[in-house]
């Protein structure tokens, strides 16, 4: 990938390709765990190729499903909506700044890269709410699925005498309370019902996928066993993806050319990809919603990781993925790395005592290195 990073830009103001990294906690775990593997495999490719990129990093279920919908949701607005003032983000006020300073953005190909099967199924969620949703949100109800809980936001307690105490001492600081996640604006059922926007694009952005293998609970001690002895298959595997999007060629997921009219086929890929890791989920992942004794859901948020990938075909037909040349693989597999270089701690004090028995057994004795012992020096 170094050859990427030694491409001069064009201009001098011109901004680099920058790709949009999606990570979500995997089920039952926090996010550090996603974040510690994002370092550990994908990074040090996409730094050697001297792209940039974002994140969108999602902490509890639903997330990034709210994310991908809310950047569609702007898009269209933009368009159908001008003159109508929105809050700016983070991200708007960096472009505002850039373009007063002359500073352009990409204009070219960008790209998604989505880790673990969890993080695809909002991914592919959020893009069918976006493009097939309302702008507005749905009005709030107690009847309404997934509708909003609000908490009473206060700051005192009162005690038996009625008067106020203070839960925490005088100059203490609070940790600000995260942000509710926003309620989806449409439901699986719906996507047949709506209508085509029609600023939506021939194709998306390509996406790539990298798996996440990921697992808990003592009964799997040897399967963790087995993915530590062959971390090297996995980081190949990985880095062969990551790869892809850096060097930049897509297509659709058939590897035939699909169109819109043949969607079917296409799905069904989309739908599958990455299914294996769900067999390794840990079990309170599955456990359904629970109800109260008027028989309403307790758990307010839509379940995703658990729930099919419900396909459009208007959206599906637009999704492609990136991959690597025949010309790009064998090119890669002319670089050959001495293992000696990249084995790690335990193989090379292995190898290194390997050959210290062989050289005992060829009668190679061990001498330390002072010079000739017979010698007057």
């Amino acid at each position: 990938m170094s050859h990427l990073a030694k491409e001069p830009l064009r201009h001098a103001n011109d901004q680099p390709r920058r790709l949009t990294v999606y990570l979500e906690c995997p089920p039952g775990d926090g996010l550090r765990v996603s974040q510690d593997y994002f370092i550990e495999y994908v990074k040090p490719v996409l730094a050697a190729s001297g792209l940039d990129w974002d994140f969108v990093q999602g902490r509890e279920e639903g997330d990034v499903r709210a994310a991908v919908a809310e950047r569609i949701r702007r898009e269209r607005r933009a368009v159908e909506t001008p003159d109508k003032v929105e809050l700016p983000t983070e991200e708007k006020i960096v472009q505002d700044l850039r373009a007063k300073s002359g500073i352009k953005e990409y204009a070219g190909l960008k790209g998604d890269l989505i880790v673990g099967r969890h993080t695809w199924k909002e991914y592919m969620r959020g893009l069918h709410e976006g493009w097939l949703g309302p702008l507005d949100p749905p009005v709030k109800s107690d009847d309404a699925p997934f509708a909003e809980e609000t908490k009473p936001q206060d700051d005192s307690e009162t005690n038996k005498d009625g008067h106020d105490e203070k839960k925490a001492e005088e100059g203490e600081k609070k940790k600000p309370e995260r942000p509710p996640q926003p309620p989806p604006y449409n439901t699986t059922a719906d996507y047949s019902s709506s209508g085509t926007p029609r600023q939506i694009p021939p194709e998306f952005d390509p996406v790539v996928l990298i798996q996440e293998p990921h697992t808990l609970g003592f009964s799997k001690t040897l399967i963790r066993l087995n993915w530590f002895l062959n971390r090297r298959k996995l980081a190949d595997d990985v880095g062969r993806q990551t790869a892809a999007i850096c060097l930049g060629f897509s297509q659709d997921w058939s590897g035939a050319g699909t169109s819109s009219d043949d969607a079917g086929p296409t799905a069904s890929v989309q739908t599958r990809a990455l299914d294996h890791e769900e067999a390794l989920w840990p079990k309170s992942v599955w456990k359904e919603d629970r109800v109260d004794e008027e028989g309403k859901k307790k758990d307010r948020t839509e379940k995703i990781w658990t729930a099919p990938i419900v396909a459009d075909p208007r959206i599906v037909s637009r999704v492609r993925r990136f991959d690597v040349l025949p010309e790009d693989e064998t090119r890669a597999k002319s670089f050959v790395v001495p293992e000696e270089e990249i084995e790690g701690w335990i193989k090379g004090s292995l190898r290194s005592l390997g050959r210290w028995g062989v050289k005992q057994w060829k009668g190679d004795k061990w001498t330390p290195n002072v010079g000739e012992v017979d010698s007057d020096d």
